[in-house]
């Protein structure tokens, strides 16, 4: 029988100029009827630590007062089976050279996001995918998105992706978790020190996944899955 799931995407550092060096595409998925139950201990973790129900866990909120509370959503994570996370990492946009391959940066973007996706969906199973709103084009390029992903899985009739929807990360914390890692991937290959607590974060995510975060994994692992990717030149020929 097939399986419905959830994918709840995010981004870090995605736009063509903003001075970051690293960008990293994230998504986390789950069977869609473990969700509910997901979103519940979620909050009892919230609960345990004197944090409020509608408290958005985010990586820039990050702090040393409240890294018990971001270490146990990580081990929670780590511990639920139904739980997986796979994250593509660009690591040097300044290597990027559209031009060469004809191509715009916004084209570019969506083949970045089939090769994040392509190896998380079965054509046995069925999936919603949910991206985190972060523009007013984001309905544009949402449409987009759904149709180079079906027309890749040849799901042209849209039964195996089901739905792609805009949503707002404090409203569903499982699209916070993924913020969470993803802020972690990116801190880290943007080397950035300056704190220690996010150091320290990243250090129990190396140690719960059993990865060193800056090294693509088996291309089949799928608890914590780390794709490296890198550009290739125009005069590279693909065997």
């Amino acid at each position: 029988m097939s399986q419905m799931y959830n994918i709840y995407c995010d981004e870090s550092c995605h736009l063509e100029n903003d001075k970051q060096k690293a960008m990293v595409l994230g998504a986390l998925w789950c069977p869609a009827d473990k969700a509910l139950s997901i979103f519940k201990r979620i909050r009892e973790i919230k609960e345990i630590h004197g944090i409020k129900n509608h408290a958005e866990i985010k990586w820039s909120k990050v702090s040393p007062s409240k890294h018990l509370f971001y270490q146990n959503i990580i081990d929670y994570f780590f511990d639920d089976d139904d739980l997986h996370f796979r994250c593509l990492i660009i690591p040097n946009k300044g290597e990027l050279d559209h031009k060469a391959f004809e191509q715009s940066h916004n084209q570019w973007y969506y083949k970045m996001y089939f090769d994040l996706l392509k190896t998380i969906i079965n054509p046995k199973d069925q999936y919603n995918i949910y991206i985190d709103i972060k523009d007013t084009r984001g309905a544009d390029k949402l449409e987009k998105l759904h149709e180079v992903l079906c027309n890749s899985h040849y799901d042209f009739d849209r039964s195996i992706i089901k739905k792609i929807q805009l949503v707002r990360s404090h409203e569903i914390e499982l699209q916070q978790v993924a913020d969470l890692l993803i802020g972690a991937v990116s801190y880290l290959h943007r080397g950035l020190e300056d704190s220690a607590t996010k150091l320290k974060l990243i250090e129990r995510t190396r140690e719960r996944s059993g990865y060193c975060l800056t090294k693509t994994t088996f291309y089949k692992e799928d608890k914590f899955n780390v794709f490296i990717w890198n550009p290739r030149k125009k005069t590279e020929k693909i065997c």
